[in-house]
């Protein structure tokens, strides 16, 4: 096992939701929560702390401009500023640093769909800004398919200063929807001057397990590994539960815990799961 591993969050969207099912909320675009109920998403990020994440995203992965404007009426860095101040204020004083979150557009990039370059660097840099301004201590881009877009987003994220981690989101056979290999995100990136790559979302941690080992031994940057918890499961009854249990998602992960640095999950994940990867590392 990797000495000095640093455990990220699980998921935040599916878990907002669940919060909000719970209550009797209507589902909403979850960067909603942080105006209309932002005590769900502190609520989120402490159990995330208690659970042992040494880093917490904020809850702004689709809070971009052009998904802001088609959902709302807020202002794109009134969401984002707000995402961030709700998840230090919930950890303070704890040492947990917080991540400004980005994903990828909803719009592809020339010559793929009709954004242009400048287009998209001026809307993650909007982000940035804000996020920035809320006292972020590091920027996370995940769940990225395109790598000319994540490209752009880090160019923009570098520029603040900040260490900037990098994701995307790979298939079984280790590429991307849009073709881009492991060795591929490490060419384009790694002179860029981020902190970290590696692989989000996608796969549950069993397929999730040969991603991250296409990145070993072809970099010196510290490895990310945040799978989901599989492919969703629907009962007989209609209800929704995941493939992997948390100790079958440890169970499956603990192979990239001899070659990841930072260790978290994605989608349907939860503070269970990092609690029971914390044990695994020894926590």
């Amino acid at each position: 096992m990797k000495q000095n591993i640093t455990l990220l969050d699980g998921a935040i969207g599916t878990q907002l939701w669940a919060k909000a099912e719970a209550r009797g909320w209507k589902k909403e675009p979850v960067w909603t929560y942080n105006i209309t109920h932002p005590e769900i998403v502190a609520e989120l990020a402490a159990e995330y702390a208690d659970a042992g994440s040494d880093i917490i995203l904020s809850n702004t992965f689709g809070a971009n401009g052009p998904s802001v404007a088609k959902s709302s009426s807020y202002a794109p860095a009134e969401v984002v500023a707000a995402g961030v101040r709700i998840a230090k204020e919930a950890v303070a004083g704890r040492g947990i640093r917080v991540a400004l979150d980005a994903g990828p557009l909803s719009e592809l990039m020339e010559p793929y769909g009709d954004l242009e370059e400048d287009e998209v660097a001026a809307i993650y840099r909007e982000m940035f800004e804000a996020g920035v301004g809320a006292g972020a201590e590091l920027i996370f881009l995940e769940t990225f398919i395109d790598l000319a877009m994540l490209r752009v987003a880090a160019e923009e994220a570098v520029k603040t200063g900040l260490p900037v981690f990098c994701c995307l989101s790979f298939e079984r056979m280790g590429k991307t929807v849009m073709g881009n290999s492991p060795e591929d995100m490490i060419e384009e990136l790694e002179p860029l001057g981020v902190a970290a790559v590696g692989m989000n979302c996608s796969l549950g941690p069993d397929l999730a397990v040969g991603v991250i080992e296409k990145f070993a031994g072809k970099t010196s940057l510290p490895l990310i590994f945040k799978p989901n918890a599989g492919k969703p499961v629907l009962a007989a009854d209609g209800s929704v539960s995941t493939a992997f249990s948390a100790k079958a998602f440890a169970d499956e992960a603990a192979p990239a815990l001899e070659i990841a640095d930072y260790v978290g999950g994605c989608c349907g994940s939860a503070p269970s799961y990092i609690r029971e990867l914390a044990g695994r590392i020894g926590r």
